[in-house]
């Protein structure tokens, strides 16, 4: 094994490829409660070429290889199962091109959100883009890889709608490319040319993305965050419907939580708007408040908790990492925003069993077209109990979604099974015949979406 070892190190360096356990340690674990599984090596490549040799080299070899952004997922989905190489794609960050007049960016896959972010902050003030709910370290090809969505989910969809055109390195090692900058156009577009859908959402077991254009946003001079409150969860698909109606939101979300106790058994939408004058936030803020949610106000049911400036977009993740030992994991669920209310319920439920304060969250995807749901349970990284008691909830609520007729949303290997379970028969056949075509050794993130 140690020739695999040397070939890395003569790909990309002897600084960016290890076996050493100690390191090998960093790759074994995500921060969530799976057991930890460790690759053999570990790899770094700086550049697409770097990348294509390695993978040339897990074929030839027949080593299981598994792509990693930023292990944001907590989910162990950049965890290898099989062993074999872990490449951390962190050092792939360049940011290509930037388009102000059709408003999009090139970038490399693993550029962190927060790079980004920073990039269009100080070079491009008018832009912006769907920044996940993830610490900033989260990458755009990781946010791809698992249909990841993010604060511009209301009204524009998930992450993974806002894409122009994508480069992939394929498990052979040969480059593809799909989108306008397939003919040589640019990366403005992918229609009307053939989809991409064989690398969004299968977790890097169809190849490797390397390279995507991404959709930017006009990027308003202020932003606020308001909070109007109800009592009763009923209330809540409707007031997210008048509010998505009004179309005047930039994000949309719903969320409840035993602590803090102001919050408990209350549910909170967060309604955030921005503009570039006060002027336009008044007239946003009088249709929304006045107008769309008057009714509410009116009979007692709903009312304004607090109206907040924001100098910074808000990371959801924050409401659940709470608890002494500083750990939590969820399960995410792509639901109808009309299930908001039993979503609520049944969650509340799940945590009261395992003795872990409830934490709910819904973000509206689109124009009310759905909402990713989760249930988060905290959890001591230091206390084997309550990392159980995490681990049988988060199983817990994913036969749950499937109860409700939802879809799990980044589902864990458990949560693949129960899906596939469900499964159209002939989507499963499709699905095994696609990744036997593109990685006829089976090398490609296995365990992952495995179809028997």
């Amino acid at each position: 094994m140690s020739s695999i070892y040397q070939a890395l190190v003569k790909i990309v360096g002897a600084d960016y490829a290890s076996d050493r356990k100690e390191e090998l340690f960093t790759y074994s674990k995500d921060l969530g409660t799976s057991e930890p599984l460790w690759p053999e090596y570990v790899v770094a490549p700086k550049t697409t070429e770097e990348l294509q040799e390695i993978v040339r080299l897990a074929n030839e070899k027949k080593v299981a290889i598994v792509p990693l952004g930023g292990g944001m997922t907590l989910a162990g989905l950049a965890l290898p199962q099989q062993g074999g190489i872990t490449i951390d794609l962190k050092r792939m960050d360049r940011i290509i091109e930037v388009n102000e007049q059709s408003r999009y960016m090139v970038v490399e896959a693993g550029i962190s959100h927060g790079k980004i972010t920073s990039y269009l902050h100080k070079h491009h003030p008018n832009l912006m883009h769907s920044e996940p709910g993830a610490p900033p370290a989260a990458t755009v090809g990781g946010n791809l890889a698992i249909h990841g969505q993010g604060d511009l989910a209301h009204p524009y969809g998930f992450n993974s709608d806002m894409v122009n055109g994508l480069e992939v390195v394929l498990p052979t090692g040969e480059i593809a490319r799909f989108g306008s900058c397939a003919v040589g156009s640019g990366w403005f577009t992918m229609h009307p040319l053939p989809d991409i859908g064989l690398f969004l959402g299968w977790n890097g077991t169809t190849g490797i993305i390397t390279k995507v254009s991404m959709k930017l946003y006009p990027n308003k001079k202020i932003r606020e965050n308001n909070l109007f409150v109800v009592e009763k969860e009923e209330f809540v698909p409707d007031v997210l419907f008048e509010i998505s109606h009004l179309g005047m939101a930039e994000d949309l979300i719903a969320t409840s939580s035993e602590i803090p106790p102001m919050m408990n058994r209350l549910h909170y939408v967060s309604i955030m708007i921005s503009g570039d004058s006060e002027e336009e936030m008044e007239f946003k803020r009088h249709l929304t408040f006045d107008v769309q949610l008057s009714k509410y106000i009116r009979s007692g049911v709903g009312g304004i908790a607090s109206v907040s400036q924001e100098r910074s977009r808000p990371q959801v993740s924050k409401s659940s990492d709470w608890k002494k030992g500083g750990g939590f994991e969820y399960v995410g669920a792509i639901v109808p925003v009309t299930s908001y209310p039993e979503c609520y319920r049944r969650g509340a439920e799940i945590s009261g069993r395992h003795d872990i304060p409830y934490t709910v969250l819904g973000r509206v995807i689109g124009s009310c077209h759905s909402m990713m749901f989760s249930w988060s349970y905290a959890f001591n990284r230091a206390d084997d109990l309550t990392v159980k008691h995490a681990r049988d909830a988060l199983h817990e609520t994913d036969e749950l979604v499937m109860e409700i007729n939802g879809t799990i949303w980044k589902p864990a290997i458990f949560g693949q099974k129960l899906m596939m379970d469900r499964m159209d028969p002939g989507a499963l056949r499709l699905m095994k015949e696609v990744k036997k075509l593109l990685d006829p050794n089976g090398i490609m993130n296995p365990g992952n979406w495995e179809v028997i």
